[in-house]
């Protein structure tokens, strides 16, 4: 078979960690027991080595799938010539209701196999490969308790109602399973993965009690997607995406990792290949605005807690990213072993920008915070003192240059968008004085580097030949982050200068309607398209950067880049339209939020008033010079 393209998976998890599910039933990554540990199968970085666990027809079938209801409970369908059986899989979650009745284990895979109609015979095959394909272990079978693999401290129990046999291709080690079965009509399975360490096993009866684990798993997630404000004419859409921001949260630490994988390739066959399941700082204003809109007022507080949390220890430097407990990672490593996805080399573990200057997480937290302070939370002397300090942070550093948002890994330049974000973090720090949030501040200080921050974009990052701003101070090429000038109120959508920039951003970046390269040399580097920036430009054009029938038009083609369940990768082929780079991307998703909600606040303003201005982004405006 041949091996799975990046939107042939969907994505399972438990806030805890997450297994990607391929279209033909095989679980090709699982890192337990949280998202960046050591991973058991990684079959989608080397289909050999890496290790998987399928279940699938051994006649050739077709696939339809899709989650259930406002659900992260997947369900795949397999149609054969002889019949059809539905797969059901999902890391079961539990109400804190539900844990005190009952116990459950702290890791767990289910999958549930149904026979439809007809009659179909399948297999199935198990082939765990610990850290990263690196060990070969041999299973245990034991006559009551499943079948073992103990790794060290770590134990996983794999459990099934059906006869599991040694695979006797990998000779004396037997460290895969197999089994075929058939399945008629009304009849079903049940296989069960736990995973367990430093202290007792906790293994579930199968049959009846795992369809419980499913009905009680949808009803927690349609629960809590429930809760979404949003109700314009793509909520399915934004639910889909929401839903993935809650699979890619750390429910311990309130943390939102950027992707749960690795080394999924932005060109195939290149190098482009880095380590995503982590926090990034850039990431918290346009993460924590969603959250908060769209009515998560638990998730955004607790990701700005995190947020605090983690940078307590570096202060007032941040870090450009941190783990799910808010620790720095080690130096990232190369797993030579792995042949990459679909041979994409290298492999990578962890990500060196972890060591690079990044400017724009200041604007990022700070504005943050401020997000909160809007709707009423009161910061307590511990946080005010963390801000004077990153204010007087920004204050002293602004002028230098770094490695901006997208972490190029050569010299540090001037990037226009790093310096609006300074500009971001004395602005809201200033805003929070204003409403008397922040006292004891070097008003004065911060006043007038905000003033100079922005005589300086004004004035070099401002290319009057190219009538556009520019992606670093003095240049000549454009970068699609210049969209979010007018996201962060630095200038309004409908300034002149920012329709030239967005002008001169569409001819040399959009490649098809709505999709965006981030910069200009991507063209040459091969690597594809960047979906946020897309829902960057429908956000633009919503708040008054165009016309709403003009943003629709790009949304809704945007849209069409997602997979069969509603997933986005990091970035889409422009030749092909295929998925490229980490996946499911949480940085894709929130764009399409913000997008959707661009998109429904226009409506509604013109619907209502429509000789009205339109809103023009979260902030108090300021007018640019021509």
């Amino acid at each position: 078979m041949a091996d799975a393209r990046i939107q042939d998976y969907a994505l399972i998890g438990d806030g805890r960690s997450a297994a990607l599910v391929s279209n033909s039933g095989s679980i090709d990554w699982l890192c337990w027991p949280r998202f960046d540990s050591p991973a058991l199968f990684s079959a989608v970085l080397d289909p050999d080595k890496g290790g998987c666990w399928r279940i699938a027809p051994t006649a050739a079938f077709r696939t339809q799938r899709a989650y259930a209801q406002d659900s992260n409970v997947l369900v795949t369908t397999f149609q054969t010539s002889a019949g059809s059986v539905r797969l059901t899989d999902l890391m079961p979650v539990f109400s804190e209701e539900d844990k005190q009745r009952t116990l459950v284990p702290e890791h767990e895979v289910l999958r549930l196999v149904e026979g439809i109609e007809g009659e179909v015979e399948l297999e199935v095959q198990f082939q765990p490969r610990p850290d990263y394909g690196r060990r070969l272990l041999p299973l245990r079978r034991t006559k009551t308790l499943g079948i073992r693999l103990e790794d060290g401290p770590h134990l996983y129990t794999l459990r099934a109602d059906t006869e599991l046999q040694d695979d006797a291709s990998d000779g004396v080690n037997r460290s895969s399973l197999s089994a075929r079965f058939r399945m008629r009509a009304g009849e079903r399975r049940h296989f069960s993965l736990t995973y367990d360490a430093g202290g007792p096993a906790v293994l579930p009866p199968l049959g009846s009690h795992s369809q419980d684990a499913v009905d009680r798993s949808n009803r927690w997630w349609s629960t809590w997607a429930r809760r979404c404000a949003y109700e314009g004419p793509y909520r399915e859409q934004v639910i889909r995406s929401v839903l993935a921001l809650k699979l890619l949260s750390f429910a311990p630490s309130g943390a939102i990792i950027a992707a749960p994988t690795t080394s999924l390739p932005e060109k195939l066959g290149g190098d482009l290949n880095w380590d995503y399941r982590f926090c990034w700082v850039r990431d918290a204003s346009l993460t924590v605005r969603a959250l908060f809109d769209l009515g998560y007022q638990e998730e955004a507080e607790a990701f700005v807690s995190w947020l605090l949390m983690s940078t307590r220890l570096t202060r007032p430097q941040f870090a450009v990213l941190y783990d799910v407990y808010g620790d720095l990672p080690m130096d990232e490593e190369i797993l030579p072993h792995l042949a990459g996805h679909r041979g994409s080399r290298p492999v990578r573990i962890r990500n060196a920008a972890a060591g690079q200057l990044q400017l724009d997480g200041y604007g990022e937290v700070i504005d943050a915070v401020v997000q909160m302070c809007r709707r009423g939370t009161k910061l307590d002397r511990e946080m005010q003192t963390m801000l004077r300090q990153l204010g007087t942070y920004v204050c002293e550093n602004w002028h230098r240059p770094d490695n901006g948002m997208w972490e190029p890994r050569g010299v540090p330049a001037h990037h226009v968008h790093s310096r609006v974000l300074c500009w971001t973090a004395l602005d809201r720090l200033l805003e929070l004085v204003r409403m008397g949030a922040l006292t004891r501040v070097p008003e004065k200080m911060f006043a007038e580097n905000c003033r100079n921050i922005r005589r300086d974009i004004e004035g070099r990052g401002w290319n009057p030949a190219l009538r556009s701003y520019t992606d670093v101070l003095g240049g000549d090429l454009v970068d699609a982050s210049l969209l979010l000038m007018s996201w962060y109120g630095f200038s309004k959508a409908s300034d002149p200068r920012m329709q030239h920039t967005f002008a001169r951003i569409r001819q040399r970046l959009e490649v098809a309607p709505g999709l965006y390269y981030r910069y200009e040399a991507s063209r040459t580097d091969g690597e594809g398209a960047f979906g946020i920036c897309g829902f960057w430009a429908v956000e633009f054009l919503a708040r008054g950067g165009g016309s709403l029938d003009d943003a629709r038009r790009c949304f809704e083609g945007l849209l069409g880049y997602g997979n069969d369940v509603g997933l986005f990768a990091e970035e889409i082929a422009v030749e092909t339209g295929e998925a490229l780079g980490n996946f499911p991307q949480a940085f894709t998703h929130v764009g399409l939020i913000g997008a959707a909600l661009a998109l429904e606040e226009r409506r509604r303003e013109e619907e209502a008033t429509p000789s009205s201005k339109p809103h023009w982004g979260p902030a108090q405006q300021s007018e640019l010079s021509p």
